[in-house]
């Protein structure tokens, strides 16, 4: 699938103090304000309780099927990845509509789900769905050249995956990982951060420093990410 960009391995490259928020945008039940719009902590939570209940009540198979021995409990998303996929689909969404583009056509939310392990009914998974057809959606037209800072960033979280030997050297894991997914991804990077910019988005500090995967590494790992919002992780004050 096209649009699942993953730097698979080093080797080869395939195919994620006390202050308050700004003024008047301090009410700590707001996960993240996103220009005039809220995005709310008890949504938030109903996209977590929803997955939950559809992973522990999955819907009915084919009579007489059974799960399959051994089978992994399916990983519920943390809050702060419900947050970032919540926050980039309402910037992607718009982005697309400011641009003139059209998502690109949803993947079958079967593969979905299968790729993030999660209950094809779930909303969190239509909204990942939603997100994923409209960032294959944005047009590339150039692929953007790493600096050495954004190659040694990529190195240094592939350190952390484990996907690049321990005897690689930095300069030569840099080359391996250098290609058109990798500079086509930043082109993409780049363009999610203008639009990011141009969003007035404040995060929770709860959430600090909140990122979203643009590359991912074969283990789900980031490789390179969208910084959303601020970076600081100051504390929130309660409005209520």
């Amino acid at each position: 699938m096209q649009r699942a960009r993953r730097l698979a391995s080093i080797a080869v490259i395939a195919v994620l103090g006390t202050t308050v928020l700004s003024a008047c945008r301090s009410d700590s039940s707001v996960a993240v304000y996103l220009g005039d719009k809220k995005i709310t902590e008890d949504e938030v939570t109903s996209v977590l309780d929803d997955v939950r209940s559809k992973a522990a009540s999955p819907a009915p198979t084919e009579p007489g099927a059974t799960p399959a021995p051994g089978a992994p409990e399916p990983k519920t998303p943390s809050r702060a990845e419900v947050v970032g996929t919540l926050v980039m689909r309402e910037v992607c969404l718009k982005l697309a509509t400011d641009k003139g583009f059209k998502p690109s056509e949803q993947a079958p939310i079967e593969r979905i789900a299968e790729a993030t392990g999660l209950p094809a009914d779930s909303r969190y998974v239509r909204l990942f769905s939603e997100l994923d057809a409209c960032r294959a959606g944005i047009p590339v037209t150039q692929p953007v050249a790493p600096t050495q800072e954004e190659l040694m960033d990529v190195v240094a979280r592939g350190r952390v995956a484990g996907v690049i030997p321990p005897d690689a050297k930095d300069g030569e894991a840099g080359q391996q990982l250098d290609g058109d997914v990798l500079r086509r991804a930043l082109a993409m990077r780049n363009t999610l951060t203008e639009a990011l910019e141009s969003s007035d988005v404040t995060v929770n500090p709860r959430y600090r420093p909140l990122e979203y995967p643009v590359l991912t590494f074969s283990d789900s790992s980031p490789a390179l990410v969208v910084p959303i919002g601020q970076s600081g992780s100051d504390t929130v004050v309660d409005a209520r």
